[in-house]
């Protein structure tokens, strides 16, 4: 039996690991030539500051014309070339995905239990109110909620079929919060994810997300988990060949085996491998992620979170964890039994 306090150390880890694995690879987000990550911030082993300009940058052809404003002052920034998605965020600071993440912690702390209408109000409010972030990039699941929110759909019915990986971020916290009462925690964080994202590529991705943390969370080792869920073959996204790619360099499964963008059916197997593979070394496997490019933030936070989890908040390195500069003030969410 696992005693409390190391519980509550891999709560604490999973949690800590979701907000370090996005700061870290933030200044080198969506890099897809590896060589001009290295040229332009070296091998990442620490936070670091993003700068212009981004060669990798699609953001001259995103596009949002919703009424509902959630780009502000970013705006101007929208179409042009080379310009870096998190600009304006300093190092160690977190991605918009992982401060929304805050916002639900933060919510669940002060009513003391889940509630999505509440949450709704809170991400509809800090979306539509100027300052409240300094991120440039909106992704996309935002930018459709706020379409189908300013046409004057209810907020409960503003999500849309999708196919990011960060999706599945914001699943998180409420597998931990609610990590002793397991039905409890499937339940509810799959109540959150459908707000946003729907479609049986996102439930395929957050059942293998609970199928793992949640036995991880309570004590069982993160590889034999990882072991028997490949094992099984019970998941759409676990048909890979993930014993024999642990031979071969994180370059050659991640970018040629895999992609190395955000959609869920390449980047969850991407962090199952990373997990597998680094399941006993967290700091590692997050170097390791970051240096891969692609969407290594969204990578990152699901990672970090399984890394955490594994081996507790012990398992960051000092300056990563007083390093970052944005995390939730309401941690004391790791305290709480998080029964309904």
């Amino acid at each position: 039996m696992m005693g409390t306090a190391d519980i509550q150390s891999r709560k604490k880890g999973a949690i800590l690991g979701m907000f370090i694995g996005d700061a870290l690879a933030m200044p080198v987000h969506w890099y897809y030539d590896r060589q001009a990550l290295y040229r332009d911030y070296g091998r990442v082993t620490g936070y670091q500051a993003p700068r212009n300009p981004h060669p990798d940058s699609i953001l001259w052809r995103s596009v949002y014309n919703g009424a509902a404003d959630i780009l502000h002052d970013q705006r101007k920034y929208w179409g042009e070339h080379g310009i870096h998605y998190h600009q304006f965020l300093k190092a160690g600071e977190n991605t918009l995905n992982l401060k929304l993440c805050a916002l639900l912690i933060d919510a669940l702390v002060e009513n003391g239990a889940y509630d999505s209408d509440a949450y709704l109000e809170r991400y509809i409010d800090f979306m539509i109110t100027p300052g409240r972030h300094q991120d440039t990039y909106v992704e996309e699941y935002h930018r459709h909620f706020f379409t189908n929110y300013a046409n004057g759909k209810a907020p409960r019915s503003c999500g849309v079929v999708e196919k990011h990986i960060s999706g599945i971020i914001g699943m998180i916290p409420l597998i931990v919060y609610y990590a002793e009462d397991p039905d409890t925690a499937r339940r509810l964080a799959f109540q959150h994810l459908r707000l946003t994202h729907l479609g049986d590529r996102m439930t395929a991705a957050g059942n293998l997300l609970v199928d793992i943390l949640l036995p991880v969370l309570s004590g069982a080792s993160l590889k034999d988990t990882l072991v028997d869920k490949i094992k099984r073959q019970d998941n759409p996204l676990l048909g890979f060949s993930f014993f024999r790619w642990l031979e071969e360099p994180d370059e050659a499964v991640i970018g040629r085996r895999l992609s190395s963008a955000c959609y869920v059916e390449d980047a969850l197997p991407a962090i199952i491998y990373l997990a597998l593979k680094y399941h006993h070394d967290a700091a590692r496997g997050l170097i390791a992620n970051t240096n891969l490019g692609g969407d290594n933030a969204g990578r990152g936070a699901v990672l970090g979170a399984l890394l955490g989890a594994a081996n507790g908040s012990q398992a960051f390195p000092k300056p990563w964890v007083d390093g970052l500069r944005h995390p939730s003030a309401n941690l004391d969410l790791l305290k709480q039994k998080g029964k309904e």
